[in-house]
Protein backbone atom coordinates (compact mmCIF):
# COMPACT_ATOMS: atom_id res chain seq x y z
CA UNK A 1 0.00 0.00 0.00
CA UNK A 2 0.82 3.19 -0.86
CA UNK A 3 1.19 5.65 1.76
CA UNK A 4 -0.03 9.40 1.02
CA UNK A 5 0.98 12.55 2.30
CA UNK A 6 -1.38 15.21 3.59
CA UNK A 7 -0.29 18.27 3.07
CA UNK A 8 -2.46 21.80 3.83
CA UNK A 9 -2.35 25.36 3.13
CA UNK A 10 -2.59 26.72 6.20
CA UNK A 11 -0.06 29.23 6.95
CA UNK A 12 2.32 28.36 10.22
CA UNK A 13 1.78 31.48 12.89
CA UNK A 14 4.22 32.29 15.78
CA UNK A 15 3.08 34.10 18.80
CA UNK A 16 5.48 36.70 18.53
CA UNK A 17 5.65 36.94 22.63
CA UNK A 18 6.27 33.51 23.75
CA UNK A 19 7.47 31.97 19.84
CA UNK A 20 5.44 29.41 20.61
CA UNK A 21 3.89 28.03 17.19
CA UNK A 22 -0.03 28.40 17.57
CA UNK A 23 -1.84 24.67 16.75
CA UNK A 24 -3.84 24.74 13.84
CA UNK A 25 -7.52 25.85 14.26
CA UNK A 26 -5.81 28.16 16.96
CA UNK A 27 -6.41 31.60 16.06
CA UNK A 28 -4.01 34.65 17.26
CA UNK A 29 -5.17 37.75 18.53
CA UNK A 30 -3.47 40.50 16.89
CA UNK A 31 -1.85 43.21 18.75
CA UNK A 32 -0.73 46.56 17.43
CA UNK A 33 2.79 47.86 18.97
CA UNK A 34 5.40 50.08 17.35
CA UNK A 35 3.16 50.77 14.53
CA UNK A 36 3.23 46.99 13.62
CA UNK A 37 0.73 44.04 13.80
CA UNK A 38 1.88 41.29 16.30
CA UNK A 39 0.23 37.61 16.55
CA UNK A 40 -0.19 36.86 20.07
CA UNK A 41 -1.41 33.86 21.60
CA UNK A 42 -4.29 33.36 24.19
CA UNK A 43 -2.05 32.24 26.78
CA UNK A 44 0.14 35.64 26.12
CA UNK A 45 -2.69 38.14 25.64
CA UNK A 46 -1.70 39.57 29.10
CA UNK A 47 1.69 39.54 28.95
CA UNK A 48 1.14 41.88 25.61
CA UNK A 49 -1.06 44.22 27.36
CA UNK A 50 1.52 44.45 29.95
CA UNK A 51 4.43 45.63 27.33
CA UNK A 52 1.66 47.82 26.22
CA UNK A 53 0.60 46.70 22.85
CA UNK A 54 -2.71 47.55 21.86
CA UNK A 55 -5.13 44.97 21.13
CA UNK A 56 -6.82 45.57 17.35
CA UNK A 57 -10.19 45.96 17.19
CA UNK A 58 -10.13 48.05 20.65
CA UNK A 59 -10.45 51.88 20.86
CA UNK A 60 -7.40 53.28 22.96
CA UNK A 61 -9.38 55.49 24.24
CA UNK A 62 -11.70 53.03 25.91
CA UNK A 63 -9.41 50.27 27.48
CA UNK A 64 -5.38 50.61 27.70
CA UNK A 65 -3.33 48.41 30.41
CA UNK A 66 -0.19 50.58 31.96
CA UNK A 67 2.99 49.15 33.51
CA UNK A 68 0.58 48.19 36.47
CA UNK A 69 -1.28 45.36 34.50
CA UNK A 70 -4.48 47.27 35.52
CA UNK A 71 -7.08 48.74 32.82
CA UNK A 72 -7.29 52.48 32.99
CA UNK A 73 -10.91 53.36 31.46
CA UNK A 74 -11.81 56.88 29.60
CA UNK A 75 -13.28 58.06 32.63
CA UNK A 76 -10.33 57.57 35.30
CA UNK A 77 -7.72 58.77 32.55
CA UNK A 78 -9.79 61.80 32.03
CA UNK A 79 -10.38 62.80 35.55
CA UNK A 80 -6.57 62.14 36.14
CA UNK A 81 -6.10 64.81 33.56
CA UNK A 82 -8.03 67.11 34.89
CA UNK A 83 -6.73 66.83 38.33
CA UNK A 84 -3.34 67.26 36.89
CA UNK A 85 -4.81 70.32 35.49
CA UNK A 86 -6.40 71.64 38.09
CA UNK A 87 -3.37 71.29 40.30
CA UNK A 88 -1.50 72.65 37.74
CA UNK A 89 -3.48 76.17 37.50
CA UNK A 90 -4.04 76.36 40.81
CA UNK A 91 -0.17 76.54 41.27
CA UNK A 92 1.32 78.21 38.11
CA UNK A 93 -1.69 79.98 37.02
CA UNK A 94 -3.79 82.18 39.27
CA UNK A 95 -7.14 83.17 38.09
CA UNK A 96 -6.88 86.81 35.88
CA UNK A 97 -8.19 88.80 38.73
CA UNK A 98 -5.09 87.89 41.17
CA UNK A 99 -2.73 88.80 38.40
CA UNK A 100 -4.29 92.09 38.26
CA UNK A 101 -4.28 92.41 41.97
CA UNK A 102 -1.01 91.50 41.65
CA UNK A 103 0.07 94.09 39.10
CA UNK A 104 -1.51 96.91 40.56
CA UNK A 105 0.65 99.36 42.25
CA UNK A 106 -0.24 99.75 46.39
CA UNK A 107 -2.19 102.48 47.25
CA UNK A 108 -1.22 105.45 49.87
CA UNK A 109 -2.19 104.77 53.24
CA UNK A 110 -4.75 107.60 53.93
CA UNK A 111 -4.87 109.76 57.03
CA UNK A 112 -7.81 108.42 58.94
CA UNK A 113 -9.78 111.65 59.92
CA UNK A 114 -13.07 111.73 62.16
CA UNK A 115 -14.97 114.09 59.40
CA UNK A 116 -18.84 115.56 60.66
CA UNK A 117 -21.31 117.36 59.11
CA UNK A 118 -20.27 120.99 60.33
CA UNK A 119 -23.44 123.12 61.64
CA UNK A 120 -24.66 125.71 59.53
CA UNK A 121 -25.76 128.18 61.59
CA UNK A 122 -23.44 129.98 64.39
CA UNK A 123 -25.73 128.80 67.43
CA UNK A 124 -25.10 124.86 66.18
CA UNK A 125 -21.64 125.89 65.21
CA UNK A 126 -20.90 127.27 68.95
CA UNK A 127 -22.53 124.83 70.50
CA UNK A 128 -20.73 121.90 69.01
CA UNK A 129 -17.65 123.86 69.42
CA UNK A 130 -18.65 123.86 73.45
CA UNK A 131 -19.47 120.50 73.90
CA UNK A 132 -15.81 119.42 72.56
CA UNK A 133 -14.02 121.94 74.66
CA UNK A 134 -15.78 120.58 77.59
CA UNK A 135 -15.09 117.26 76.51
CA UNK A 136 -11.30 117.99 76.48
CA UNK A 137 -9.35 118.44 79.81
CA UNK A 138 -9.24 122.34 79.13
CA UNK A 139 -12.09 122.52 81.56
CA UNK A 140 -9.24 121.84 84.33
CA UNK A 141 -7.47 124.77 83.46
CA UNK A 142 -10.07 127.11 83.45
CA UNK A 143 -11.69 125.91 87.13
CA UNK A 144 -8.41 126.08 88.19
CA UNK A 145 -7.84 129.52 87.55
CA UNK A 146 -10.89 130.57 88.17
CA UNK A 147 -10.64 129.84 92.06
CA UNK A 148 -7.82 132.10 92.17
CA UNK A 149 -9.07 135.10 90.04
CA UNK A 150 -12.82 134.65 90.18
CA UNK A 151 -15.16 133.96 86.92
CA UNK A 152 -13.85 134.56 83.44
CA UNK A 153 -15.45 136.28 80.71
CA UNK A 154 -16.25 133.43 78.01
CA UNK A 155 -16.18 134.41 74.15
CA UNK A 156 -17.66 131.89 71.42
CA UNK A 157 -17.48 133.03 68.15
CA UNK A 158 -17.18 131.60 64.64
CA UNK A 159 -14.40 132.34 62.31
CA UNK A 160 -14.99 135.12 59.79
CA UNK A 161 -12.57 133.34 57.20
CA UNK A 162 -12.52 129.43 57.70
CA UNK A 163 -16.55 128.25 58.13
CA UNK A 164 -15.67 125.34 60.39
CA UNK A 165 -13.47 127.16 62.82
CA UNK A 166 -14.38 128.02 66.20
CA UNK A 167 -13.13 130.34 68.59
CA UNK A 168 -13.32 130.52 72.23
CA UNK A 169 -11.98 133.41 74.44
CA UNK A 170 -11.46 132.63 78.01
CA UNK A 171 -9.94 135.50 79.98
CA UNK A 172 -9.59 137.10 83.29
CA UNK A 173 -8.11 140.58 84.36
CA UNK A 174 -4.27 139.12 84.71
CA UNK A 175 -4.49 135.80 82.22
CA UNK A 176 -6.61 135.01 79.27
CA UNK A 177 -6.69 132.28 76.85
CA UNK A 178 -7.54 131.66 72.79
CA UNK A 179 -8.71 127.81 71.72
CA UNK A 180 -9.20 127.05 68.44
CA UNK A 181 -11.74 123.90 67.28
CA UNK A 182 -12.15 122.47 63.78
CA UNK A 183 -15.60 121.01 63.12
CA UNK A 184 -14.25 119.95 60.11
CA UNK A 185 -11.72 117.57 62.08
CA UNK A 186 -12.86 116.88 65.31
CA UNK A 187 -10.16 114.50 66.24
CA UNK A 188 -7.53 116.95 66.08
CA UNK A 189 -9.04 118.08 69.18
CA UNK A 190 -8.99 121.75 70.79
CA UNK A 191 -5.93 123.36 70.25
CA UNK A 192 -4.59 126.76 72.42
CA UNK A 193 -3.49 128.87 70.02
CA UNK A 194 -2.62 132.27 72.19
CA UNK A 195 -2.78 133.47 75.54
CA UNK A 196 -1.63 136.17 76.95
CA UNK A 197 -1.87 138.58 80.57
CA UNK A 198 -3.91 141.56 80.15
CA UNK A 199 -7.78 141.71 78.69
CA UNK A 200 -6.41 144.76 76.33
CA UNK A 201 -4.31 142.57 74.19
CA UNK A 202 -7.95 141.02 72.50
CA UNK A 203 -10.01 142.33 69.96
CA UNK A 204 -12.76 144.09 71.72
CA UNK A 205 -15.24 141.22 70.06
CA UNK A 206 -12.93 139.20 72.38
CA UNK A 207 -13.94 141.17 75.20
CA UNK A 208 -18.07 141.04 74.45
CA UNK A 209 -19.25 137.28 76.67
CA UNK A 210 -21.64 135.15 75.36
CA UNK A 211 -20.87 132.07 77.64
CA UNK A 212 -20.02 131.68 80.77
CA UNK A 213 -18.13 128.75 82.78
CA UNK A 214 -19.72 126.56 85.51
CA UNK A 215 -17.43 125.37 89.10
CA UNK A 216 -15.97 122.58 86.74
CA UNK A 217 -14.82 124.49 83.98
CA UNK A 218 -17.52 123.65 81.52
CA UNK A 219 -18.33 126.29 79.33
CA UNK A 220 -22.02 126.74 78.12
CA UNK A 221 -23.98 129.08 76.16
CA UNK A 222 -25.27 132.45 78.17
CA UNK A 223 -29.00 131.27 77.19
CA UNK A 224 -27.60 127.55 78.41
CA UNK A 225 -26.49 128.72 81.82
CA UNK A 226 -28.95 131.39 82.61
Amino acid sequence: MTRKSISTNTPVVNCDVCGRTLLPGEAPNVFLAAGEKRNVCELCTQRASHEGWIREGLDDATVRRGHNGRSRGLLSRLRGHRDADDGHDEHHHPPAQQERDRERPPQPVREQRNVHAIPTNADLKMARALDLFNGSSHPRTVAGVARSLGPPIVAVRPSLTEGSVVTIVVGWELSWYRFEIDLGDEAAGVRLVNQGTELSELEPADQMPNAAADEQGELHLAAQHA
